[in-house]
C-alpha cells in the first residue's frame, strides 16, 4: 500500500526520435525562439545561482504563453516532412489494436466486473453483471460520456459500496492529477451530491455509508489528511487525521479479509500504519507500531493475525506475523526472513494461501504458499525479460489468484492460478490484428559491466537474423531512480520501429528497483552519479558489441528519466546521435530549493535537500540545467504538458531556452508543449495517444536515416 505521487513515467516506455535535415532543409525553417535573459539570483550555501529564465516560471503571463507557442510553432516546421510517415506510423499503430474489446471480468460480491471499449471511442467503458457473465450488461461509467466537452479525462478511485449499491469514484479534466470524488447511486443510476476536491485514495466502510478518503495539499500536492464522509449527506466532512511531517504522505484502503482499514503514512524510507476494524467507521484509529526512522513496514490481514512486510532487519524486506490484539513489534514472529539475494516487494493474503511478489536475478517472481501445509510453490515464467504482477483479485476465500503476464514479444495475458493444484491457465491474451508474428523477433538479457565492475541488466529485442554488426539503428531507454523496476511489458507501437530493423534496448540501471533495495541505494542521494554512469555503460557495452552503431543511437528518458537523460547528454554528449527528454526533471537545483512546489520535501530523501551543504555540492555537479555549457550537443526533442503537476513545464521550457543561448552545434533542438488540458503522460484518450507516439516514433526514426 505505499503508493505515493513521484516524478514517474514509466508506463508506456514510448519511443522518439529527432529529425535528421540537411543544410537545405534548415535554411528553409524559421529561426528557433530566443527567450529573454532576465536575471535572478539566488544564494544558497555561499553560492550565488543566476536564473536567466526564473521568469517562465510565471504561469499566468501571456508571454510565457507566447513563447511555448512560438516553440510549437518551430517545433511543426521542423516536422512537417514528416507529416507523411507520421500518418504512416499511426495507421500501423492503429492496426496492432482490437479497438473494440473486453477485459477479463473480475468477481466483488455479487457482481462481475469488466471495462470494454468500442471502436472509435477515445475512453474504456466500465459495466457489471450480477450472478454470471449471462446476465444483463449495467453501464457503472461511460468515461466517453464524462469526457464530452473536455481536451482530459482520467478516472482514478473506483470504489463500490460492499452491497453494490454505490460508486464513489474520482476524476480529473486538467491533467494536473487533482481529482474530484462523486457517488454515484448505482439503483437509481443518478449522480448524488457528494463533492470533495484534490482526493487521493478512497475506501467504503462495511456500513455501506460511511466514505473515507484522504486529500492533498492545495499547494504542495502532497495526501496529507484523511476525511471521514456519510455517503448522501452534504456539510463538512470531519478530519479524521491530518499528518504534520511534510515528508509524508497518507493512504486508506481496505484489507481483501474486508476485516480492516489501514492508514499507511509513508515517506520514501519510513512508514507507519493505523487501523480500525471496517465495521467501525467511528472507532479511534490505533497505531500498530510507531514509526522509526528508516524502517517501513507495510500489513496484511489474515483471521486473528496481521502479517507485516518490514525492512528492520535488512534492505530487501522480510515478512513477520503478529496477534491482531497486540501488533506491536515486541510480539512480530518471522516467517519469512530477509534475504539480501531476494527482494520482497509485496504480500497478498487469502483465506488459505499467501502470495508473495519477489524479484530476484533482475526479475519479478511470484511465491504463493499454502498457510495450512506451508507448501510454497514459484509460479514459472518461460522468458528471459518479463513482467508479472497481480491481477485484480478481491475475492478472500477463494483457490484461484489472477496473474498477468507479458513480455516485450508476449502480448498482455490474464491467468488463473489454482492455488490447491499448482497449475495456471490462461483466460485471455490480448489480440494483436494485423497478422503480428512473435516467433519473429529475439529477446536477450544481456548484462554490462559498469565503471566499478557491477554488471548492469539489459533487456534488448530485434528482428532475428539481424546481423548485429555494429550498423544497425540503436534505441536505449533508461529510468533508475525511486526504486522502480522498469519491467518487460509488451508494446506493441514498439514494432514499428523493431520490423524497420531497429534495436530496441531498456537499461536497468542503478536507482531503479530491479536488483533489489540495495540496487536503489546504490543510485539515490549520495550515489546519484552512478545512475548515469551506469546508463553510459550501457550505451557504450551495446555499441561495442554491435548492436548498434553510434552514429544512429537515440536514446530516451522521461521524468526523471529526463534528468538521466539530460545527466548523460552534459556528460558524453558524443556517445549519441540523439536524444528524446520527456517531461524531464532537469532543473533540481531550483526545484528542490522551493518547498512549496509538489513533491519536493518527500523527495529530500530521494535526491538529498539542496540547502544543506554538501548536498547542495553534490547535486549541483549533476543538475542537468546547472551544467549545461558551451559545447556540442546532439539533436534533441524536448516534451512537456502545461498542466503537468509532477514536472513543472518550466523545467524543460527554460532547459531549452538555456540550451539555445549556450550549445555550439547547429543541430536540431525542438520543444513540443502540449497547451491543452494535458497530464505528466500527455493525452488521456487512447487515440490522441497514439497521435502523440507516431510523432514521436517518426522523429525518432528520421533521425536514425529511417524515412518511410
Amino acid at each position: 500500500m505505499n503508493r505515493w505521487l513521484r516524478r514517474i513515467y514509466v508506463g508506456g516506455l514510448v519511443l522518439a526520435s529527432v529529425l535528421v535535415l540537411t543544410a537545405a532543409d534548415t535554411g528553409s525553417l524559421p529561426k528557433p525562439p530566443v527567450a529573454k535573459v532576465v536575471p535572478h539570483v539566488t544564494e544558497v550555501n555561499g553560492h550565488k545561482m543566476v536564473d536567466n529564465y526564473f521568469w517562465l516560471r510565471d504561469k499566468p503571463n501571456p508571454e510565457v504563453r507566447a513563447y511555448l507557442e512560438a516553440e510549437n510553432v518551430y517545433t511543426d516546421a521542423v516536422m512537417k516532412p514528416t507529416e507523411g510517415f507520421q500518418k504512416k506510423l499511426y495507421d500501423e499503430m492503429l492496426g496492432r489494436i482490437k479497438e473494440t474489446d473486453v477485459e477479463v471480468p473480475y468477481r466483488e460480491g455479487d457482481y462481475f466486473y469488466y471495462v470494454r471499449t468500442e471502436a472509435g471511442k477515445q475512453y474504456g467503458i466500465r459495466c457489471r453483471k450480477k450472478g454470471s457473465m449471462d446476465a444483463p450488461e449495467e453501464v457503472l461509467l461511460d468515461i466517453n460520456e464524462m469526457a464530452k466537452g473536455q481536451a482530459f479525462m482520467s478516472v482514478a478511485a473506483f470504489a463500490v459500496s460492499p452491497d453494490g449499491n454505490q460508486l464513489a469514484y474520482s476524476y480529473d479534466n486538467t491533467g494536473f492529477r487533482q481529482y474530484t470524488l462523486a457517488v454515484k447511486d448505482l439503483r437509481t443510476g443518478k449522480t448524488l451530491a457528494d463533492h470533495a476536491e484534490r482526493v487521493g485514495s478512497v475506501v467504503w466502510a462495511n456500513d455501506n455509508k460511511t466514505i473515507f478518503y484522504t486529500q492533498e495539499d492545495a499547494v504542495s500536492k502532497r495526501q496529507y489528511r484523511l476525511y471521514r464522509h456519510t455517503a448522501g449527506v452534504s456539510g463538512e466532512d470531519p478530519v479524521v487525521y491530518e499528518e504534520k511531517d511534510e515528508r509524508f504522505d497518507v493512504y486508506a484502503g481496505r484489507t481483501r479479509s474486508d476485516a480492516y482499514i489501514f492508514l499507511i503514512l509513508a515517506s520514501h524510507t519510513t512508514s507507519e500504519t493505523r487501523y480500525i476494524p471496517a465495521d467501525q467507521p467511528t472507532a479511534e484509529f490505533k497505531v500498530m507500531e510507531p514509526r522509526k526512522q528508516g524502517v517501513e513496514y507495510y500489513p496484511d490481514h489474515n483471521g486473528e493475525t496481521f502479517y507485516i512486510r518490514v525492512n528492520d532487519t535488512g534492505r530487501n524486506f522480510r515478512m513477520v506475523k503478529v496477534p491482531v490484539s497486540d501488533p506491536g513489534s515486541g510480539n512480530w514472529k518471522e516467517v519469512v526472513a530477509q534475504d539480501p539475494k531476494v527482494m520482497l516487494d509485496d504480500i497478498d493474503f487469502f483465506k488459505n494461501y499467501y502470495v508473495l511478489y519477489e524479484r530476484e536475478n533482475g526479475l519479478p517472481q511470484i511465491r504463493v504458499t499454502d498457510l495450512r501445509s506451508g507448501q510454497s510453490r514459484r509460479i514459472e515464467f518461460p522468458e528471459p525479460a518479463y513482467a508479472a504482477y497481480s491481477y485484480v483479485n478481491r475475492v478472500y476465500d477463494t483457490t484461484e489468484f489472477r496473474y498477468g503476464y507479458q513480455s516485450a514479444i508476449t502480448p498482455a495475458s490474464v491467468f488463473a492460478y489454482d492455488m490447491e493444484k499448482g497449475t495456471s491457465t490462461l483466460l485471455k491474451q490480448k489480440e494483436v490484428p494485423g497478422g503480428y508474428d512473435r516467433t519473429k523477433y529475439q529477446v536477450e538479457q544481456i548484462y554490462a559491466p559498469a565503471a566499478d565492475g557491477v554488471k548492469i541488466p539489459i533487456s534488448v529485442v530485434y528482428l532475428k537474423g539481424t546481423k548485429l554488426d555494429g550498423k544497425e539503428a540503436l534505441y536505449l531507454y533508461g529510468y533508475g531512480s525511486y526504486g522502480v523496476s522498469i519491467d518487460m511489458f509488451f508494446n506493441s507501437n514498439i514494432f514499428s520501429m523493431v520490423d524497420r530493423g531497429v534495436v530496441t534496448a531498456v537499461a536497468h540501471i542503478r536507482g531503479g528497483g530491479e536488483m533489489g533495495k540495495s540496487w536503489h541505494d546504490a543510485g539515490r542521494m549520495m550515489n546519484k552519479r552512478t545512475t548515469f554512469t551506469d546508463f553510459i555503460s550501457c550505451a557504450e557495452y551495446l555499441v561495442g558489441h554491435g548492436y548498434g552503431s553510434k552514429d544512429r543511437l537515440v536514446i530516451e528518458g522521461r521524468s526523471a528519466g529526463g534528468l538521466l537523460m539530460g545527466a548523460v547528454l552534459n556528460l558524453r554528449p558524443d556517445l549519441f546521435k540523439a536524444a528524446l527528454v520527456g517531461v524531464p526533471f532537469v532543473d533540481v537545483m531550483n526545484t528542490m530549493l522551493d518547498e512549496s512546489l509538489p513533491l519536493t520535501v518527500g523527495e529530500f530523501e530521494e535526491w538529498g535537500n539542496p540547502k544543506e551543504k554538501a548536498a547542495f555540492e553534490y547535486m549541483v555537479t549533476y543538475s542537468p540545467y546547472d551544467n549545461v555549457e558551451a559545447k556540442k550537443y546532439p539533436d534533441m526533442l524536448v516534451k512537456t504538458s502545461f498542466n503537468d503537476s509532477q514536472v513543472m513545464y518550466w523545467e524543460p521550457a527554460k532547459y531549452v531556452a538555456k540550451m539555445r543561448a549556450l550549445r555550439t552545434d547547429h543541430n536540431i533542438l525542438i520543444m513540443k508543449t502540449n497547451l491543452q488540458p494535458a497530464g505528466h503522460g500527455g493525452a488521456s484518450g487512447r487515440y490522441d495517444r497514439l497521435k502523440e507516439a507516431s510523432f514521436d516514433y517518426a522523429w525518432i526514426m528520421r533521425e536514425m536515416g529511417i524515412e518511410n
